[in-house]
């Protein structure tokens, strides 16, 4: 994997976990550990299997892995996710704050064919890894996991506890400076009944979402042009959230994963945001094929 030169269909991630390059490779390698973090089945017998599938996998009826390479700071193997053949590759790096980790996946559909609801399983593949790498920190650093994206459930429900109050957690995910901070994107948002909510600006996106209901501290819903509708409820207690997400009004037979899977990321990111003392997000880089300029912002 060059740090050169990235064709135009890979997807790049980089981000900073709070331990040694030897115990995240453990952790990448152990078929115990990724039934924690990242699958719900995994096999490893390295250099020869490294094999995950199950509910929390895109295209998880069966393994689909075969390993290309290994030593002890990279990883890398093909997973055959709708039947096109991709490349995935891990790379580990001492960093400041414990291991940078660098993960590439080639052949990934357009963000427009997201968008468009044409990738196919494969569409889910860059929240699938914002979300699973997250979950990787979190491991990590001894912390409750976020919820996986179950692609096998019609049922887009979610339930966390946020070590913060309502009227703080509900202030970070409405107002824009706020949501750029611990999301990494770019929004507007205009927070009242009839506002709306534009993931990377109103500019790229003048229409946006609408608020249809907005409590301050205690619920707000989302309504999209579709009739899609994403919302979150909040409940305090002892100075913590419980915050649940429910999606609702797409086609069951087609649940819309990437867009979920890229909601729980984001909600493991707000989790850190709030709990941990001088938070800084473990990302460095997210690059994906057809994202447009300035919806992405990492500080």
């Amino acid at each position: 994997m060059s740090e050169q030169h990235q064709p135009a269909n890979d997807l790049r991630l980089r981000a900073v976990v709070p331990a040694t390059p030897k115990i995240v490779y453990e952790a990448l390698t152990d078929p115990a550990a990724l039934r924690v973090w990242l699958a719900e089945h995994a096999e490893v017998d390295l250099p020869g299997t490294y094999r995950f599938w199950g509910r929390f996998t895109p295209d998880g009826g069966a393994p689909h892995q075969r390993v290309l390479h290994v030593d002890e700071r990279t990883l890398r193997f093909a997973w055959t996710v709708d039947g096109v053949e991709t490349t995935v590759g891990f790379e580990l790096a001492e960093d400041e704050d414990g291991t940078l980790v660098t993960l590439i996946q080639s052949d990934l559909p357009s963000f427009e064919d997201v968008l468009a609801d044409t990738a196919g399983a494969r569409g889910a593949l860059q929240t699938f890894w914002t979300l699973a790498i997250a979950n990787l920190a979190d491991y990590l650093a001894g912390r409750e996991l976020t919820s996986k994206c179950d692609f096998t459930s019609p049922e887009l429900h979610a339930s966390v506890v946020i070590d913060a109050t309502p009227d703080q957690v509900f202030d970070s995910m409405t107002q824009s400076d706020q949501f750029h901070r611990w999301f990494g994107a770019n929004v507007d948002i205009e927070p009242y009944v009839g506002g709306r909510f534009a993931m990377g600006g109103f500019e790229l996106d003048p229409g946006g979402a609408t608020f249809v209901e907005f409590e301050p501290g205690r619920k707000a819903t989302l309504r999209f042009a579709d009739g899609f509708t994403s919302g979150w409820e909040l409940e305090g207690s002892d100075g913590k959230t419980r915050l649940t997400l429910v999606q609702s009004g797409f086609d069951p037979a087609n649940p819309p994963y990437p867009g979920w899977a890229g909601w729980l990321g984001g909600i493991a990111a707000l989790r850190r945001y709030h709990e941990q003392p001088g938070w800084r997000s473990i990302w460095r880089e997210i690059s994906a094929p057809g994202v447009p300029e300035g919806m992405l912002a990492i500080d």
